[in-house]
């Protein structure tokens, strides 16, 4: 029989609802049910399933695995961990398929799927099909004989173990660890003290309901606390992590946010003093700076489109050994497996930083430049890829040295970039700048707008 779900849930990297109303047990089985019998198919014979804190991951959880057993798949539960245990315990385990039960960086309502099928994260048309085979409601449980069975697993010390084995810092240091009551907040206090750290705690407590602030460290307001911890206190570092524990942020001693963009410069720089000339891939929402610090350092910078099941799919396909996002996602493959990890990036940032006295000096010693947030033109649903689609077709750009259309416009000038993109999982385009001067940023928006309204008079533009 058909199942009524909604096609709002299917997003581009994962599948994400609104619990009680888009997303129900029912539709979550199916789901497993679907993802089983793809299992099946690429040959795997057993399944991963972990969920973060929120309040809805236990029942949800159980529906998913029910799913999958019904397909003939055996489900391995590793009850509440962070997002990168799951992809890690498709490699410990062997499983090479696994499903996160996460509502990630969203309110305490949401909830979904993150899904790992036989070694390939699932997005985009996969995502879709998926879709269709779940409404077509035309897939069979396997008789009872041939169900899959359900053990539970505890990863989490070896995973612990497995980060502490590898990353060494060269010295103890005092950090603040702010997790937002997500739930890296059940490992990170545990990890950071066995890599030899003195954590200051803040909402470390696991809590679905998120009663401190958002976990999600991608927006300033979400960082004030650390900031004032950082102010307060003798820690040297702070580190904020979101709902599942798979982004990072960073802020110094000195209250100024390390944007991932900088973030990844570290890192490259690191990844490439023992992997010369290897290529670096980052997101069209990075700073240009981010391709000129990789070929200063001996690397190749790869530009790509912005998503984490895109650039993990990048990662794979081209062997770098080092990616990373605006959002916060850092993919390891030097040392790594190649998934987005906060927990591990914080430990890796940590293992340069604790190689100098004054980890606050090295960080804001990376190129900046003046440059907008994320910012945000409202539309219709399904309106923001028509209006990105007319200015990749029809805008015209004065005075532009190149225009990139991998992901959406990304306009290079002589003094700076401007950015639109249709986002892929609200019905927002996503506008983004950044030049050398604040005067050279007002010459960038003002032509930029130009060309917008042009093809789209009505547009009502957030700068």
């Amino acid at each position: 029989m058909s199942i009524d779900v909604s096609p709002s849930i299917f997003k581009a990297y994962d599948i994400r609802g609104i619990v009680g109303d888009t997303l129900g047990e029912d539709v979550v089985r199916s789901i497993g049910l679907a993802l089983g019998a793809q299992a099946r198919e690429a040959g795997a014979r057993e399944t991963v399933i972990g969920r973060d804190g929120r309040l809805s991951g236990p029942a949800l959880s159980s529906a998913l695995a029910e799913g999958f057993r019904d397909a003939g798949i055996d489900v391995i539960d590793i009850g509440m961990v962070p997002t990168p245990v799951v992809y890690y315990a498709t490699f410990e385990l062997g499983t090479g398929t696994g499903v996160a039960v996460t509502g990630s960086h969203n309110p305490p309502d949401y909830n979904g799927l993150k899904m790992v099928i036989a070694g390939d994260a699932i997005y985009g048309d996969a995502i879709q099909s998926l879709r269709e085979v779940v409404e077509s409601g035309s897939l069979q449980s396997v008789p009872e004989s041939q169900r899959g069975g359900r053990r539970a697993v505890d990863p989490m010390q070896r995973y612990v173990d497995r980060i502490t084995g590898d990353v060494k810092l060269a010295r103890p240091m005092k950090i603040a660890i702010d997790c937002g009551n997500g739930v890296a907040g059940a490992v990170a206090p545990q990890l950071f003290r066995a890599l030899g750290c003195e954590p200051i705690e803040l909402f470390c407590e696991v809590d679905g309901t998120f009663p401190n602030h958002h976990p999600d460290p991608a927006h300033p307001e979400n960082l004030q606390d650390l900031i004032r911890c950082l102010r307060e206190t003798d820690a040297e570092i702070g580190l904020a992590f979101d709902g599942d524990g798979d982004r990072l942020g960073v802020v110094t001693k000195q209250g100024n946010i390390i944007w991932p963009d900088r973030q990844l410069m570290l890192f490259a720089q690191d990844v490439l003093s023992r992997n010369p000339g290897a290529e670096i891939i980052y997101d069209v929402k990075c700073s240009r700076h981010v391709a000129s610090f990789v070929r200063a350092h001996g690397g190749r910078p790869t530009m790509w489109r912005t998503g984490h099941s895109l650039i993990k799919a990048k990662l794979k396909e081209s062997g770098a050994p080092l990616a990373g996002e605006m959002s916060g996602h850092i993919f390891f493959k030097e040392r790594w497996y190649g998934f987005d990890d906060g927990l591990y990036a914080g430990a890796r940032l940590l293992e340069i930083l604790a190689r100098h006295a004054d980890p606050s000096a090295v960080l804001d010693s990376l190129p900046d430049s003046p440059a907008t947030p994320e910012l945000h033109l409202k539309t219709a649903e399904g309106e923001n890829f028509a209006l990105v689609d007319r200015l990749q077709r029809e805008a015209r750009f004065d005075g532009a040295t190149d225009v990139i259309t991998i992901d959406g416009v990304r306009v290079e000038y002589p003094h700076g970039f401007a950015l639109a993109r249709a986002s892929n999982t609200t019905p927002v385009v996503v506008i983004r700048f950044e030049a050398d001067t604040p005067e050279a940023l007002a010459r960038i928006q003002d032509e930029f707008r130009r060309a917008i309204l042009a093809v789209a008079p009505a547009a009502s533009l957030p700068f």
